[in-house]
Parts: C-alpha cells; structure tokens; sequence
C-alpha cells in the first residue's frame, strides 16, 4: 500500500516540477500544458523502469550500476583525450559516453561471476534471501499456490522466462489436454502474481549452450542458490544427484495423508473392478487408492471395509482392505 501512494506522489510531483519548469522556460499560454504532460511523461516512465528492474536479481542490478560508473569515468578519461588530438562535435562526445556506459554495464552484468567484489557479493545474497524455482509441472499442478498461502513455503519464488515459453508452448498446442494445461499453467501463475506480488519474480537468465529445459533448472537453481520445487520423479532425483535442495509436491501431499493401520475400519464406496480376479477398487477423499478383496460383488454400492495391509509406492499409497462382514 506504501508503495502504491508514493508511486501516485511521485507522478504527481513530476506534473508540478513540469508545470513550474515551463512558466521559466516559455511564456507561451501553453507551456504549462505541456510543461505538465512532460512530467507526467517522465513519471511514468521511471514506473515503467521500475516495473522492469524488478524482474532482476539484486546482483545483478548492482553489477550494472558499478559497470555504468565505471563506463562514465572511462568515457570522460577518453573523450578529452580524443579531443586532444581530433576536433569532434559534443554530439560525438555524447555518443561516446553512451558507448562506454553501454559496455560497462554489459561487462559488469556478463562477468559478475568472475569479478571478485561482485562474487563475494553473490555469496551474502544467496544467506540473506530464500529463492524457490519453480519447474512446469508444479505450476501447471496448481497446489504451490494453496501450499504457498497456507505457509508452508517462504522465500521468493522464481519463474524462469524459459518455463514461461514452454507453458506457452502447451497452451497453444493442437491437443485440447495439452491446451488446456497450458492455460490452466498461466492463469494459476496470473492468480498467484495477483496474491504476493513482489515475492514472485520473472527471472530472464537462460543458458543457450543448454537446449533441455529440466538441465536449464537445475543450473540455474544451483547459480541462485536456490531450491527446486517440482513434481517430476526423474527430474527430483537428477537434481538431488548433483546436490541441489529439492521440495516435490507429491511427496509433501503423501507425507500429511492420514495414517491407516491394519483393522481399521473404513466406509468406502466401490467404484469399479480391480486389476486381480474378484477384485473391486473405491477412492479416499484425498486420492488414495482402496483395493476391496472381493469386492467385486459390491462394484456400485457403498460398504465398511477393514484394512488389511497398507503400501507405499513412489507413485503413492494403496490400501488393501477386505469387505466387513467377510471379516467378521
């Protein structure tokens, strides 16, 4: 909300500082018309950067600003020294202002790894700040966005442009399946930019020598320091190989299931017939799966069941149970 005042102060002292500049600079009954949309024009336009900015690290914003001084100093060392010995016009002067400020800011934002000041640097921001890189899957998932209001994951969490690119992908594929997870992808992510703001961030670093999407991942998750969050079982344990921190949704969502022990009792509603013969199988609320010993005489219909034996798989849990009465 703070934010939000200063930015309308803001624009709003650009239209003033616009209006008092013109009844200096021109008589005219219209300066102070215009002197206001120029400032207005400005304000708005340093919203914009701002907007834009936050859509890099800190580093990397410091790294430009180190590099623009360090081109101006530059570029005021070289130009009286061209001076000196070529007569140029001050607009050529300018121009080479902006070259070398232009390549300060490339070399410093490129090399920031190998520029030791701004390495040691990275090293505090990757203590101070909690980043969470968010693969395809779980956002097409949906549930990091009720996990992350509930509380259970802090920090600020990442959207690479390249995962944006292959929702897109998705979205605008010919199988309506595919479409249609690429679109639920994009709107979870609107919804989500909507709730916490300044906690999500677009992150435009992509590593081109790199072509698979889950390697682009993991280099940047380590280059951040940062955690992965997935729900993709190769992707989770190539990641852990190479010593990265990995939080799987799946995992999380079988870690709070209810526990279920042997001769429990259970109301189950069997929906339709299991893999092995007389078999029947129902669903729990939450997804499990229930295999009802002969139950396929009870295929339709709701009956309490009792808990034989519980198995924990990597693609989940299974519930073996058999028909109450039976037991009894």
């Amino acid at each position: 909300m703070f934010f939000k005042v200063f930015r309308i102060l803001l624009v709003i002292s650009a239209v003033l500082v616009g209006y008092n500049a013109s009844s200096y600079l021109s008589r005219s009954p219209y300066a102070p018309l215009i002197g206001m949309f120029v400032g207005a024009v400005i304000g708005l336009l340093i919203l914009l950067i701002e907007a834009g900015l936050q859509r890099y690290s800190g580093q990397t914003l410091v790294a430009g600003v180190v590099g623009l001084i360090v081109g101006l100093i530059v570029a005021n060392l070289v130009a009286p020294a061209v001076l000196s010995i070529v007569k140029i016009s001050w607009y050529i002067h300018i121009m080479l202002v902006l070259i070398f400020a232009y390549l300060g800011i490339v070399i410093a934002v490129r090399k920031m790894d190998e520029i030791p000041f701004l390495s040691r640097m990275k090293v505090r921001e990757r203590v101070d700040v909690s980043y969470k890189v968010l693969d395809t899957s779980v956002i097409i998932d949906g549930r990091i966005a009720d996990i992350y209001d509930a509380g259970f994951i802090d920090g600020i969490l990442v959207i690479p442009e390249f995962v944006l690119k292959e929702l897109q992908m998705i979205a605008d594929s010919h199988d309506s399946i595919k479409r249609n997870r690429g679109r639920r992808g994009l709107e979870i992510l609107k919804t989500m930019q909507k709730k916490i703001g300044d906690n999500i961030k677009i992150v435009s670093e992509d590593f081109p020598d790199v072509r698979e999407v889950d390697a682009k991942l993991i280099k940047l998750t380590d280059k951040l320091g940062a955690s992965l969050i997935t729900n993709d079982f190769n992707l989770n344990r190539v990641a852990e190989l190479q010593g990265l921190k990995v939080l799987n949704i799946n995992e999380l969502a079988n870690a709070i299931k209810p526990v279920v022990l042997p001769g429990e009792v259970m109301h189950i509603y069997v929906l339709k017939e299991g893999k092995e013969y007389d078999q029947g199988v129902g669903y729990l609320d939450d997804g499990t799966l229930v295999v009802v010993e002969n139950g396929r005489k009870h295929i339709g219909s709701e009956i309490d069941v009792v808990v034989t034996s519980v198995l924990q798989t990597t693609a989940g849990r299974m519930i073996f149970t058999k028909p109450r009465d039976e037991v009894e």
